[in-house]
């Protein structure tokens, strides 16, 4: 479904991303880890389509993937992407409206009310039906996520990008939005990409997980080279032995950003 090729990233000098190389089947759920900086959102917004390829192929389907954000492609980010003055449901129903309403963004009569119903089954599935004429300020930070995860699947993408969306929350909350976002990856059949600061949390949730890091390093030149996949584990086990592996690898990557 997703295939890389020779992928690289650069601004201007500044290399972010370089060589990646990997498949992806429909179904799958990637988790991303890696230090601050080393390229994991770029490469998300690459997906999405808001940040172009420097080098090498992305594919989706064995075509380039768009250079804009389509409706096949869904993402949740840290920060609650939901309008304040909406209620809940219309936020839900917003993707909907635009799509089929590009000059006012508004539906009217029965089209207005099959959004509406189809918004409401979202924030069912997703354990929001009781709060769908609040507003987002009057919602839980939990709560406003799962809304932000209601309005990415509204338009019923193949592929959801999860940005750190539960880094903000606390423990407890964190555990339920795991739950919720397995349910419906297996219920939906999405194939995932999530990145994460939580090693733990990507061997828990994904099928697969990658990490980001430089394998060449300039002390003098620090931007010169960038990341590239340094482990692709199939996990969804617990596997202590790579965690501490792979937890002593990013500290020697944040060691060396320090010094630089």
């Amino acid at each position: 479904m997703i295939e890389l090729k020779n992928l690289s990233k650069s601004y201007g000098e500044h290399r972010v991303l370089e060589r990646l190389n990997a498949r992806v089947h429909a179904g799958e759920f990637v988790t991303l880890v890696g230090t601050s900086g080393c390229g994991k959102s770029t490469f998300l917004k690459m997906l999405l389509g808001t940040e172009g390829v420097s080098d090498g192929q992305l594919l989706l389907d064995g075509r380039q993937i768009p250079d804009e954000p389509g409706p096949e492609r869904g993402i949740v980010f840290q920060k609650y992407s939901v309008l304040p003055h909406l209620r809940v449901i219309e936020n839900v129903a917003l993707g909907r409206e635009f799509a089929r309403s590009r000059l006012l963004g508004r539906l009217f009569g029965a089209r207005r009310r099959a959004a509406m119903d189809e918004a409401g089954q979202w924030l069912e599935a997703v354990g929001l039906a009781d709060a769908r004429y609040k507003y987002p300020h009057d919602l839980s930070g939990g709560m406003q996520q799962r809304l932000a995860i209601a309005q990415a699947l509204m338009m019923q993408p193949r592929i959801l990008l999860l940005d750190e969306p539960f880094g903000a929350l606390d423990p407890g909350i964190r555990k339920d939005m795991h739950r919720l976002v397995l349910r419906l990856w297996s219920r939906h059949q999405l194939t995932v990409f999530m990145v994460t600061h939580d090693i733990s949390e990507g061997f828990y949730l994904g099928t697969r997980l990658w990490v980001f890091d430089k394998l060449r390093h300039d002390p003098h030149a620090p931007e010169r080279f960038g990341s590239t996949i340094t482990y692709d584990l199939p996990v969804g086990r617990d596997h202590p032995e790579l965690r501490e592996e792979i937890d002593q690898s990013l500290t020697l990557s944040r060691q060396r950003l320090a010094v630089a």
